[in-house]
């Protein structure tokens, strides 16, 4: 045999050295990408979406392991599952997590870029009774947490939800403090998805609703009014009308006067109970959770199924109008029943601390609607993992358009409701293992509702600017749309000048 190669065969094996070559190279280059990342020629947006799947990270420069933005398509099951985070309330302290040396989250970086106007204190921080230093000074520092001002306990916190989403914003831009990077806050208002109107409407009601002394009109409606003033003249309203403001009016009667003529923009709301369809609706505006006032319960430390003694839980304002008429007629079907908790309560001595043990002692825990469609009750029921038994059937839920409540949360007609045995006869008739499953997934689920300072990943706040991403997605759609003929009608109108 001759040692000499056939002459037919070195085209092949060159080809085949060449592809093995050639691959040897990519999983180098790769690896480098992968280790460079911050500096490397690829965007880092295009470079998140690369890696994003349910178990990758992508490292700093400096060795630091961060989780990629997962979009709205990909399961937000595995989001969940990949992270734990606390539901804190507003206590701060320097050594919490999310203060210390971050990476600075610029517009490019940043899934929404939004421009809140710097309006004067007395909208915001001032109704904290903040004072800055000097007489030009807006803001308090958010670098150190003694300076910033705490928000009112008792019912007033529930509705606090422009509070958190200021400080957020205020903390966009600092690299000293940890926070997603999902809203960033920029300088200037044509680079914005978004314009945030830093007005704390809740708080003025709750505390400047009434008229004081002198005054003919309440503080207040003075506000309202100097807000619609403002906005009204700025050439950011005028540009698409206002369309692109984001209002939180949490409390169901803040913005009570001023919500007429502000309903083009998208408002941050509890629900849509004391609203014309035409000022509020699901299709331009955002439902956030109530900041809930139980002490959450951690997932370690939760009751299961037999350590629950309790099956139904209420307590709370049982006589109510309108469609609260269901509360009272609930009272008298379940008030007598062994294993239910049905009786008045309120925040008052130790209200809220009695509420947080009953909910973390009962199977499950009853949200009825009351003089408006939603309450703070089915957040407190979610902090103890008590599962909410919801009876209310113009309610609008939180981020639903990402979580399936059905898979934590049990609803029940209003009519089927109120007939005779019917509720105790569902609720007895599950099973533990069924309800140990709806327990697993509110453990899970849990953090979505709670607020804090810094946010972090799918909290609260993280999740209310993500929704308001999807609706500047829609309304980017909407506005696309209208303009299919525009472009043409204009250039037949020049062609016939």
């Amino acid at each position: 045999m001759s040692l000499i190669p056939d002459k037919s065969m070195l085209p092949s094996r060159s080809l085949s050295c060449l592809i093995a070559i050639s691959v040897f190279l990519l999983i180098i280059s790769s690896l480098s990408l992968l280790q460079f990342a911050d500096n490397s020629f690829i965007p880092k947006s295009v470079f998140s979406l690369v890696l994003v799947n349910s178990s990758s990270v992508y490292l700093t420069s400096s060795g630091e392991s961060k989780a990629p933005f997962l979009p709205i398509e990909t399961s937000h099951e595995q989001t969940l599952k990949s992270q734990e985070l606390a539901c804190q309330t507003s206590s701060f302290s320097n050594d919490s997590v999310g203060f210390g040396v971050g990476k600075t989250c610029g517009p490019k970086e940043a899934l929404l870029k939004v421009y809140m106007y710097d309006l004067p204190p007395e909208f915001h921080f001032g109704l904290l009774g903040w004072k800055g230093s000097r007489d030009d000074e807006t803001w308090p520092s958010v670098s150190n947490p003694s300076q910033i001002p705490s928000y009112p306990g008792g019912l007033n916190l529930q509705h606090s939800i422009e509070y958190w989403l200021t400080l957020d914003l205020l903390s966009s831009n600092n690299p000293n403090i940890n926070r997603p990077c999902t809203a960033v806050r920029v300088l200037n208002s044509g680079e914005a998805d978004v314009i945030f109107v830093p007005f704390f409407s809740s708080l003025s009601y709750n505390r400047h609703s009434k008229v004081q002394g002198k005054e003919k009109i309440s503080l207040n409606r003075m506000l309202q009014d100097k807000v619609v003033d403002f906005l009204k003249s700025r050439d950011e309203w005028k540009r698409r009308g206002g369309k692109d403001h984001v209002i939180v009016a949490h409390h169901p009667n803040s913005m009570l006067d001023a919500r007429e003529k502000l309903g083009s923009a998208m408002f941050v709301l509890a629900d849509f109970g004391r609203y014309r369809a035409e000022i509020a609706n699901i299709g331009k505006d955002v439902i956030a959770p109530y900041k809930h006032m139980v002490q959450t319960i951690g997932a370690d430390n939760s009751p299961s199924f037999r350590q629950r003694d309790t099956l139904v839980y209420f307590q709370g304002a049982i006589y109510r109008k309108d469609g609260g008429e269901i509360r009272q007629n609930l009272y008298n079907l379940l008030k007598d029943e062994k294993d239910v908790h049905f009786t008045f309560g309120s925040i008052q001595a130790n209200g809220v601390r009695e509420a947080g043990r009953g909910m973390a002692s009962s199977k499950f825990c009853l949200n009825i609607a009351g003089d408006t469609p939603s309450s703070n009750r089915l957040f407190d029921a979610i902090a103890s993992h008590c599962i909410p038994v919801i009876i209310s059937d113009e309610i609008e839920l939180p981020f639903e358009d990402v979580l399936d409540y059905s898979e934590f949360c049990v609803f029940v007609n209003s009519s089927d409701a109120v007939k005779k045995g019917y509720l105790l006869y569902l609720l007895r008739g599950m099973k533990e293992d069924q309800w140990t499953k709806m327990w697993e997934r509110i453990k899970v689920l849990g953090k979505h509702f709670g607020y804090q300072y810094p946010s972090q990943t799918d909290d609260a706040v993280d999740m209310i600017w993500q929704a308001v991403s999807r609706k500047v997605s829609s309304m980017r759609l909407k506005d696309h749309r209208d303009k299919r003929y525009h472009r043409s009608q204009l250039f037949l109108k020049d062609q016939m000048s």
